[in-house]
Formats: C-alpha cells, sequence, structure tokens
C-alpha cells in the first residue's frame, strides 16, 4: 500500500490526545502524520477503502458465527466540522449492512425519562458490526455544560461515568475510536455562509450554529476539559484537523483501519463438511 504508506507517523501516534494536550494551540489546518499533499491523499483513501472492506466483512463475519467483538466509531464537533462527510467517504467504503448509524440530537420525550446514557446503550453495535455515532455521549458534558442544562456538579459526576461506561463497553468486546473533529473559527464561517448562498445547501442551514458560534471560547473549553478527563488507554481521544476536509477524511479512515486490523480476526471456520457439500452441490439436478 505505497499511497497509505505516505504516513510518516501513524495516525494513532499523531492525533492521540495525551497528556498537556492543549487544544487552543492546536492547528486546524495541519495534516500532523501526513507527508503527502491532496492528490496522494485521494489515492490512499482509495486503497484504504478497499482494506477497509476486506476486514468489514471479515467482522461481520465474525459475528455471524457467534463471535462477540465490534468497532464504535465516535465523531464528536462543532457543526460543519465534517462528521457527514466521513460517514458519507468513509464509512461509505464498506457494506452498509454491517454498520449501525445513529445520530444524536436533542433527547426525544423518552429519552428524557431515562437517564442520559440509556439511549447510548441502546443504540451500541451488535457484535460484528461498526457502529457510528454522529455526535454521542459527549453532547452530555458539552452542550449541557456549555447551555448549563444541568449543575455543574453533576457535569463533573459524568466525566467518571462515562469513563467507567466506556471500560464496560471495551470490556465486552467492542473497539471505540473515539475522534474529535476540529474546525476553525474561520473555516467554520466559510462553511456556513456555503450553506446560506447556495440553494442546495439551505437544507443543512440551522440558525442554532450561529448560536453556538457565538459561544465559541465556552465551547472550546468544554471540549479540552472533556478530552483531559475521559482520554483513556481503554478509549483514547484523537483531535483531528478538520479545516482540510481530505485530511479528516484520511486520518479517521486510518484511525478505523487500525482498530479493524488489532481485532486481528480470521474468517471463520465452515461449520459444515465442505467435502460433503461440493459432492452434494455436483449431484444435484433440478428437473425442468
Amino acid at each position: 500500500m505505497h499511497a497509505v504508506g505516505r504516513w510518516e507517523t501513524p495516525a494513532t501516534e499523531a492525533l492521540r490526545v495525551r497528556e498537556g494536550f492543549d487544544l487552543a494551540a492546536f492547528d486546524r489546518r495541519s495534516t500532523p502524520g501526513w507527508s503527502g499533499d491532496k492528490t496522494t491523499a485521494k489515492a490512499a483513501l482509495a486503497e484504504q477503502g478497499d482494506r477497509l472492506s476486506e476486514l468489514q466483512e471479515k467482522l461481520f463475519a465474525h459475528g455471524r458465527s457467534g463471535g462477540d467483538r465490534s468497532v464504535l466509531l465516535v465523531l464528536q464537533g462543532m457543526d460543519t466540522a465534517g462528521k457527514g462527510g466521513i460517514v458519507r467517504h468513509v464509512i461509505g467504503t464498506v457494506d452498509p449492512q454491517g454498520v449501525a448509524l445513529r445520530s444524536f440530537g436533542v433527547p426525544t420525550p423518552e429519552e428524557r425519562e431515562h437517564h442520559y446514557l440509556w439511549r447510548i446503550r441502546e443504540a451500541l453495535p451488535r457484535p460484528g458490526y461498526i457502529g457510528v455515532f454522529d455526535r454521542s455521549h459527549y453532547e452530555d458534558v458539552l452542550v449541557v455544560k456549555v447551555e448549563q442544562l444541568v449543575p455543574a456538579d453533576e457535569v463533573e459526576r459524568r466525566y467518571d461515568e462515562i469513563r467507567s461506561f466506556e471500560d464496560e463497553v471495551v470490556a465486552s468486546g467492542t473497539r471505540v475510536v473515539k475522534v474529535a473533529l476540529m474546525v476553525s473559527l474561520d473555516e467554520q464561517a466559510q462553511r456556513l455562509r456555503e450553506r446560506l448562498e447556495r440553494p442546495d445547501k439551505h437544507w443543512k442551514y440551522n440558525p442554532g450554529d450561529i448560536d453556538a458560534r457565538e459561544r465559541w471560547p465556552l465551547y472550546q473549553e468544554a471540549y479540552q476539559v472533556a478530552l483531559e478527563r475521559t482520554a483513556t488507554d481503554t478509549a483514547p481521544w484523537y483531535v483531528v484537523p478538520a479545516d482540510r476536509k481530505w485530511y479528516a477524511r484520511l486520518a479517521v479512515g486510518a484511525l478505523l483501519l487500525d482498530a479493524l486490523q488489532g481485532l486481528d480476526l480470521d474468517w471463520p471456520e465452515a461449520d459444515v463438511d465442505v467435502a460433503a457439500e461440493l459432492r452434494r452441490l455436483e449431484a444435484s439436478h433440478p428437473e425442468g
């Protein structure tokens, strides 16, 4: 995989949140670990997609054969950060029957009657699946913190609760990949302007995006704390610069590929006598 080999530092190393990470100093137009350009990234993404498709099929076969492994990709980011593009261009390279996509917006009346993690538990991927969360349980320590929807001490308790929850998910056989897509304030303005100026993008525009934009510093602070408090060895955070869409897609694909490779799955053994079934096939002669 020559093109994919342009990663001078693996994405899992170049993008992982470690002690001392400073979101305020993070360059959202950078391309950490990647030595190529947009053209080579496009070729790499295609090769990467072929490999993702193969490994996803192995995972799906594993689940159909009684296995317990799955992968959960968590996508967080401010509006216009490119979560939808990741779903189309990265997750779109694999068989959709093996993908469980869930978007988490404002809780429904039913969801409000339960603990905030209830809807998350209900959406966890079954064995054999790649689960994708477009936003996630992190809304409950980001939006609720900035908008002051719950008391501050409740938000503090949730960091520990989320860490314990994710440890439980990983222990059950799910590999968790948490990605924070970070777009710059200027790039977000350009993308919002495009949504307003292009009729084919109007459906994407939400006036609430401007409201959140006006609270940008508070959201950045909330992200900083969430990253610090919930980055663990079992469920690490990866912060991906999102101003260059091609890089963000390539990087998330590389992170997902690493997760699937880490499962180290083989094709399930046949649960039938293959030789006998071949003999039956050769002897079969449907009438007509």
